[in-house]
């Protein structure tokens, strides 16, 4: 199909991708494939290249020698993805913000290796080197990790089943490991699955899937009607689509004793096979002449049958102790954060009850303050007939600026002209 399996096609046909690569800059990738395979000059000098050239950065100096208008489309893609880059950037600084940490930019855009950072603005012989090292190499080690997200898996089952049966009693822990047996006995009791990329196989999908003899049974035209895009190339999914029937025999997503998830990680098992087997110069592709090459050796004629993952456990019961371990620690770990936070919590709360009662007091004191405020007020009003209060000015005589002795009794005066 195509270099690293994305793109890159060794023949003239144009090839469509359509597969994600699971590579977080897998739309990027596939972008400047596209564009590079519209240039004649390095289509011509890739469809001669083999990977080792590619690897080695052979191919990524004919860059140099790239139509002007495809350079000036890859110098905007690159723009693109920097400015997406910037984006995850700034999102990774708008979560850490309220931490009061900050943020190196440049530190931050070395973890992505599929472009020069350092120039941002056009698309060098660097960045199309980058782009092929970091992708072969992220492929390489995406089977692996697939391979480790599945054993956890395998083991968080095994691990919930085992606790699951310390929480019943004695009668129902025996139903349980009882079932559980059965299912186990039933997954395992299925057809013959033949080896994977071996004559019986193919044979199989050549009569059930495409209505043909297996008498005439032939690889060249087997090929040609299962590569799919036409690229002359078996890639990974090309593949795995062949393997659907012998899984068919193991997984039914109704029957309760199987697993879907354990179904892919038996497809993946199965193309990592048959690439190991036949994919001769390593390049994650399967072409026609190491397909018919591989129908050639004794191996292809052999009657064995596929060990499935019933046979061939994911993990041994010295890892699943571990993986217990490490679970326990990480409970450990949360439960004195918890406690943590909990003593905090009541430390707080207890800060909280002083505070209100400080609150309290200083309102009831305000109140009495108002209280005794208010009777001094009122007990200094003069009352009617009532001795005047301390400090209240004495009344004065029309005529006579002398004030009048406190409680001196006012007599009437004659006024002149009257009698």
């Amino acid at each position: 199909m195509a270099l690293i399996s994305v793109g890159f096609p060794n023949k003239h046909e144009s090839s469509t991708v359509s597969q994600d690569t699971g590579l977080h800059y897998d739309r990027y990738l596939r972008e400047v494939i596209e564009y590079l395979e519209k240039d004649p000059h390095f289509r011509e000098k890739l469809k001669n290249a083999n990977m080792d050239d590619i690897k080695q950065g052979k191919l990524s100096k004919e860059l140099d020698f790239v139509q002007h208008n495809f350079r000036s489309k890859l110098d905007e893609l690159k723009r693109e993805e920097m400015n997406r880059l910037r984006l995850l950037i700034k999102a990774k600084h708008d979560l850490r913000e309220g931490n009061g940490n900050t943020l190196d930019h440049q530190a931050l855009l070395k973890q992505f290796e599929h472009l020069n950072h350092m120039n941002p603005h056009t698309f060098e012989v660097e960045d199309l080197d980058r782009l092929i090292q970091s992708a072969t190499k992220d492929l390489e080690n995406y089977d692996k990790e697939r391979h480790d997200e599945f054993k956890r898996y395998e083991m968080t089952k095994e691990h919930e089943r085992r606790e699951r049966l310390k929480t019943m009693n004695e009668e129902d822990r025996k139903k349980e490991e009882q079932h559980y047996e059965e299912m186990k006995k039933k997954h395992s009791n299925h057809p013959k699955v033949n080896h994977p990329g071996s004559e019986d196989q193919l044979k199989e999908v050549w009569q059930e899937s495409d209505g043909l003899d297996p008498e005439d049974f032939d690889p060249k035209t087997f090929f040609k009607m299962h590569d799919s895009n036409g690229d002359g190339f078996f890639d990974e999914n090309e593949l795995e689509a062949l393997f659907t029937k012998e899984l068919e025999k193991v997984y039914n997503p109704k029957n309760e004793e199987d697993d879907m998830v354990e179904m892919e990680e038996e497809r993946l098992r199965m193309r990592e096979h048959v690439m190991n087997e036949v994919d001769t110069n390593k390049d994650r592709l399967v072409s026609m002449s190491e397909f018919i090459a591989a129908t050639k050796k004794a191996e292809f004629h052999e009657k064995d049958e596929w060990g499935t993952l019933d046979q061939n456990p994911a993990y041994t019961e010295e890892e699943l102790r571990e993986y217990e371990r490490q679970i326990a620690n990480e409970e450990d770990d949360i439960n004195a954060k918890t406690a943590e936070l909990q003593k905090q919590r009541e430390e707080l709360e207890r800060k909280q009850e002083e505070l209100n009662a400080q609150k309290s007091g200083l309102k009831q004191a305000m109140e009495e303050m108002e209280k005794i405020k208010a009777q001094s007020l009122k007990a200094g009003v003069k009352e009617p007939g009532g001795a005047m209060a301390e400090g209240e000015p004495s009344p004065v005589v029309p005529g006579n600026p002398q004030p009048l002795p406190p409680n001196h009794q006012q007599q009437d005066v004659p006024v002149p002209g009257h009698s």
